[in-house]
Parts: structure tokens; C-alpha cells; sequence
């Protein structure tokens, strides 16, 4: 009998570590999720997915070599997936050095013990598209890395570890360069949730205004649940390699504004202001990507558009659910909207 797959996930805790952790256990997975404190993290997200008691959680620091080595020692993981780390782009302007050693240094510490354990661990890295920069049409695995921001300079940080590593040391290492991702499981902080919590607020009769900053902006949006099936065939690949996974289609943030307010019988220019003091000190203006090596090799692409995203988000929040994902799964529990 074949011995069960053993995943560890660093930032277990996050949208993206809840559904990842969501999928491996539908795959027959054991999965083990890191945490830097298991006692003072409620882990709500894995919660609503009803698989709390399913991942077997331990507390762990990144950024702590020692830590790191410990963990993988003990636990024997055949995969490991890095998806820890401050993600808030506007954040990073005011906690850059924190945002760079969470990402970069746990990045490294951790291809550090994948090189002094000599075992057969795969490892994923978690990319963005913030990266690029500004795109000068559709961007790919090949393209530039011109990060415009501390979040974008340290994900770049870590995607170039990554490369150095898998040439020098022939580990099996993979980075996956993502364009923004929703869910309902996605942090307060971002814009999108910002959007889609004041519209319906709205839409319930408030007589607030949405307040953005640069409603020009183009980004690839698409739904985070995809995007987590796309990483899982990354790591099933016989030679690793790097992927920029996105739909391939570009929208502005007014577009997206205007979507998850269509989705509520309302038109947004009539509840909508910007303001300048919410503008970033370095914005990144476009977002093109050709996903092209995905379809190639993964045989993945994205189903859901911008507008099915926005249509999605705004249906989850009305019937308090968390929306399908693109796996076989058992029936997910909500806990708390909210969470």
C-alpha cells in the first residue's frame, strides 16, 4: 500500500491556505498547517470549511531557521507550500522591512532545509503578479519582474530564491505567479472586500458613501478556489518550473465596482467618491497575463470572469455560503459570515 501524501502549509490560517488545505484533504492528504501561534489563532477560515479538526496544526515561525528545520524534521513532509506572509500591497508601504523578511527570509529558510535534508520535498512558493509591474501587454513566466512596491519587491525576492535553488541545488521547486484571487474567505483589508461589504450595506438601505482611491487601475481578477486547484498541478509536475496563473482578461477597479453593484439592482456611480489621500505612493496602473503556459501544462485554465467573480461574491454574502469549489468535496459548513 502506498503511503499517504504529507503536506506542510505555512499560512495555513489564509484564504489561500484554508482552500489549499480544503483540497489536499479531498485528495486523501494528510495535511499539517503552521501558524505562528495555534493557541491564539482562531482559525476561522478553516473552520467555516469544516475541516479545523482535520488539519493537524502546529505553531511555527518563518522567519526562525531553527523553527523551520524542527518542523520539517518532524513532521516528513512531501510537500511543503509556502503561502505565509504579509500580502496587503498598501501595507507594505508602511511595514516594508516586515513585509520583506516575512516573505523573503521564510522563503529562504525554508529552501535552506529542503537543501541540508536531501529528501524528495516538493515545494511551492506563492508569486504575484505585483511583480511584473506594469505590463507592457500580456506578461508571462519570461517577462521582466519590475515590482513597484515593498510587497511586490520581496514576492520578487522570493521567486528569484526560488529559481537559484532549483538550478543550484536541482530541488524540486516551483513559484506561481497569481494575479488577484477573490473568495468570500478573503481578508477585510483588500479592496474587493471593501467593495462588496458597503455595497451591501447600501443596498440594505445605509445612506454611506463607497470611498476608493484610483478607480483606473487594471488588474486580471479571478476566483480564488481555481487558482488553488492550478497550484495543486504545479506540484504533480515531473520537472518543476514556475507558472503565472490569472484569467488571462483584464479589468478596471470601476468595472469591478460597477459589477458587484449590477449584481444588487444598482448603479455605483450614484454611491461612489474617490479620494486622493487613499492613493498609493507607487501604484501599478496595468496588469496584463497570458496564462498560456498553464493550459499547456497543467491543462488549467480559469472559468470564472471578473463579472462571475463579482456575481459570486455578492450571492455568497447574501445567502451567508462560501460558493463552489472546482473539486469533489464534502458539504461545507458555514460558521460565520463574517469570519
Amino acid at each position: 500500500m502506498s503511503k499517504k501524501p504529507v503536506a506542510m502549509i505555512f499560512g495555513v490560517s489564509g484564504q489561500d491556505g484554508a482552500y489549499l488545505a480544503h483540497l489536499l484533504l479531498s485528495k486523501g492528504y494528510e495535511v499539517h498547517g503552521v501558524s505562528r501561534d495555534v493557541d491564539g489563532t482562531s482559525f476561522g477560515r478553516l473552520l467555516r470549511l469544516g475541516i479545523k479538526d482535520k488539519v493537524k496544526l502546529h505553531s511555527g515561525d518563518l522567519g526562525e531557521f531553527r523553527s523551520v528545520i524542527s518542523l520539517m524534521t518532524s513532521v516528513e513532509p512531501t510537500e511543503v507550500y509556502n503561502l505565509a506572509g504579509q500580502s496587503s500591497v498598501a501595507l507594505s508601504f508602511e511595514l516594508p522591512v516586515e513585509t520583506f523578511e516575512s516573505v523573503s527570509v521564510g522563503t529562504i529558510n525554508v529552501l535552506e532545509c529542503l537543501r541540508l535534508l536531501k529528501a524528495p520535498i516538493r515545494f511551492f512558493q506563492a508569486v504575484s503578479s505585483e511583480c511584473f509591474g506594469n505590463t507592457n501587454g500580456p506578461a508571462t513566466e519570461d517577462s521582466p519582474l519590475r515590482p513597484r512596491s515593498p510587497y511586490a519587491m520581496a514576492k520578487a525576492a522570493s521567486f528569484w530564491a526560488n529559481s537559484i535553488y532549483r538550478e543550484a541545488y536541482g530541488l524540486h521547486v516551483c513559484s506561481g505567479i497569481l494575479s488577484n484571487h477573490e473568495s468570500p474567505l478573503r481578508p477585510k483589508r483588500f479592496v474587493t472586500r471593501k467593495v462588496l461589504a458597503a455595497a451591501i450595506r447600501i443596498a440594505q438601505g445605509s445612506k454611506e458613501r463607497l470611498v476608493l482611491g484610483n478607480l483606473a487601475i487594471r488588474r486580471d481578477w479571478g476566483w480564488a478556489p481555481e487558482y488553488i486547484d492550478a497550484i495543486w498541478r504545479m506540484m504533480r509536475q515531473d520537472a518543476p518550473g514556475d507558472f503565472v496563473i490569472g484569467t488571462g482578461r483584464t479589468s478596471s477597479l470601476d468595472e469591478f465596482v460597477g459589477a458587484v453593484f449590477a449584481a444588487l439592482d444598482m448603479d455605483w456611480k450614484k454611491f461612489v467618491d474617490t479620494d486622493d489621500a487613499l492613493l498609493r505612493a507607487s501604484e501599478v496602473m496595468q496588469t496584463e497575463l497570458d496564462p498560456g503556459k498553464a493550459a499547456r501544462e497543467l491543462g488549467w485554465r480559469a472559468n470564472s470572469s471578473m463579472a462571475e467573480v463579482a456575481k459570486k461574491l455578492v450571492a455568497c454574502a447574501l445567502n451567508g455560503s462560501l460558493g463552489p469549489v472546482p473539486w469533489s468535496s464534502d458539504e461545507i459548513v458555514d460558521l460565520d459570515p463574517a469570519a
